[in-house]
């Protein structure tokens, strides 16, 4: 049940002074419904604020669009008998699509910084829920965001070659969903004991390009030097960048050679490693990273 606080309204009378007169005003208990009702707010903040944001939609475009149409088109000429027959823009979409919403999910979590910075995130903490409910809905509604910049980036796969099916759309939007969770917890990691958003950005940068470029986006996993082959294997975008990818070339029209050659099996000491195996990884370390960011935003708040 609700509490109920007095409250003293003062009200002249025609024969004396003031009478106080208490009224009843109901305060909502903290619990279950109150934290996820705390989930949604938060999850429909980030909702409208990337909504609100053209130039953030836009500009998380640029990279994608550079890599497939710049860098891909640019390294056709070099690779063209090395692909068997296919577009080396085909080959790297699945890629560039699934790091896509690296940066995205990443920002997400870094706007946490922005509203401690200048004082939001009291007003949040003031609320009668618990704060890992704050976190939940940050780390779902950077899942969510990420996931939708993504999908824009899936509307190239038809200009690149790409074999758009209904059935491959809602895997891919899956999986996007997944890996989205797993990078917007990390990125609350980071950001929930970092203090000032000049601190968060060199942060972010240092991490970003290296987990893009070792996650297998942009070349095969076959063929790599011992030193590089550990370093992707570490990388957990790498577990899945390569499901995406295989949900591609499963639908390709292609020699088999060919797709073998650019599609090999992860493998772990030459056991090849399932697809369900490598998504259920991807969500497990996505859980632990946020029931660590969980522990740190109670203790240092």
């Amino acid at each position: 049940m609700a509490e109920e606080t007095p409250v003293i309204r003062v009200s002249p009378e025609a024969g004396g002074g003031p009478v106080p007169q208490v009224l009843g005003v109901r305060v909502a208990e903290a619990g279950f419904s109150q934290d996820l009702r705390a989930v949604k707010v938060v999850l429909q903040r980030e909702l409208i604020r990337f909504g609100q944001d053209r130039t953030r939609m836009i500009s998380a475009l640029v990279q994608p669009v550079l890599f497939l149409f710049v860098l891909g088109t640019g390294l056709s000429s070099l690779t063209g008998s090395s692909t068997g027959g296919i577009n080396l823009r085909t080959f790297m979409w699945p890629g560039v699509l699934a790091t896509s919403t690296l940066f995205t999910a990443m920002f997400s979590a870094m706007s946490i910084v922005w509203d401690r910075e200048f004082g939001f995130l009291r007003e949040m903490l003031v609320a009668p829920v618990r704060r890992s409910s704050i976190i939940i809905g940050k780390a779902l509604g950077g899942a969510v965001v990420a996931t939708l910049q993504g999908c824009l980036v899936l509307v190239l796969g038809p200009v690149v070659g790409a074999p758009i099916t209904p059935l491959l759309v809602i895997e891919l939007i899956g999986m996007l969903l997944l890996l989205s969770f797993m990078l917007t917890a990390l990125g609350l990691v980071i950001s929930a004991r970092v203090q000032q958003m000049q601190s968060i950005m060199g942060i972010m940068q240092m991490l970003l390009l290296p987990m893009s470029f070792l996650s297998g986006a942009l070349y095969p996993l076959s063929g790599l030097p011992a030193w590089l082959n550990v370093l992707t294997h570490l990388n957990p975008i790498t577990y899945a960048v390569w499901p995406v990818r295989n949900a591609v070339f499963q639908r390709l029209d292609a020699p088999a050679a060919a797709k073998a050659a650019l599609n090999p099996p992860m493998t772990w000491f030459g056991w090849p490693v399932p697809v369900w195996l490598q998504l259920l990884l991807v969500a497990v370390l996505g859980s632990i990273f946020l029931a660590v960011a969980v522990r740190q935003f109670e203790r240092v708040e």
